[in-house]
């Protein structure tokens, strides 16, 4: 049984207005006993879309740590509150974001490709400005890179994330198609320790989508000898969280895993699923 849920977003984040305390109340309720809350730091990300300003996915730290430390302090008898950091990796950033995290004593950090050469794949321009497939390959290639160069996290955010807003009917992705990029990615994450956020967001919402990544994709992880998996449902509201855990937890036993991972202080627990 999944009782840890390692991805969740709250008024902290530039996309969400979820009431953190509201947020722990729905945990508490799904009978989860861990959680982990990972707000969005995406510095310098692109002004160009409407309603985004330049302060959009950047975080208020102080403020947001203490509001988990006093939230940590009122529910520690009933469930544990993880103070995590989602930071999106570009190659010019790797600096900023590397002292970020050093000046900050973060639980747990996700480290997500959110654009790809600066534009985000929510939007329909980025699909309309090349071919799917390129576009596919561009990412891939812009994550190895980014982890290559940036080294302060634990795993690595929704790898596959594309799926979720490319265009509806198309079948341009499978890990057979990207599979030398996709493995280069995993056999360096396995190589440097680091592990994958297996993410449920997909089940929340009227597509039917994989989980990302893909089962193929986990199943190679695991093949190739991965072991660390945080699962995450990447919840921005209280409805959300926890979204689809039991078919997380099928999925992960199908394909090899026995146990998930949380963290304290960056130092990995593993849980039996």
């Amino acid at each position: 049984m999944i009782t840890a849920d390692y991805h969740m977003h709250t008024h902290h984040s530039g996309d969400s207005t979820a009431a953190m305390e509201d947020m722990i109340q729905s945990s508490i309720d799904r009978g989860l006993t861990d959680i982990c809350f990972t707000e969005h730091v995406d510095f310098d990300y692109p002004e160009c879309y409407e309603g985004v300003g330049k302060d959009t996915f950047t975080v208020d730290t102080h403020d947001y740590r203490n509001e988990v430390m006093k939230y940590r302090d009122k529910y520690k008898e009933k469930i544990h509150v993880g103070f995590g950091i989602e930071i999106g990796m570009q190659e010019y950033l790797v600096k900023e974001n590397s002292a970020y995290i050093k000046e900050n004593n973060f639980d747990f950090v996700i480290a997500s490709q959110h654009l790809v050469s600066r534009a985000d794949p929510y939007y329909k321009s980025f699909w309309d400005s090349d071919s799917i497939e390129n576009l596919y390959n561009r990412y891939f290639d812009q994550v190895y890179d980014n982890i290559s160069l940036f080294d302060d996290f634990d795993v690595l955010g929704h790898l596959d994330y594309l799926t979720r807003y490319a265009p509806e009917g198309d079948n341009t992705y499978s890990y057979e198609r990207f599979s030398y990029r996709i493995d280069k990615i995993l056999i360096y994450l396995i190589e440097h320790g680091k592990g994958l956020d297996f993410n449920s967001k997909v089940f929340v919402g009227d597509r039917v989508l994989p989980p990302n990544p893909c089962p193929q994709v986990l199943s190679r992880y695991k093949e190739l000898g991965g072991r660390i998996i945080t699962i995450g449902s990447d919840a921005h509201n209280p409805k959300a969280v926890a979204a689809g855990f039991d078919r997380m937890r099928d999925i992960a036993l199908e394909c090899g895993f026995s146990e998930y991972y949380t963290f304290k202080n960056r130092i990995p627990t593993a849980h039996s699923l």
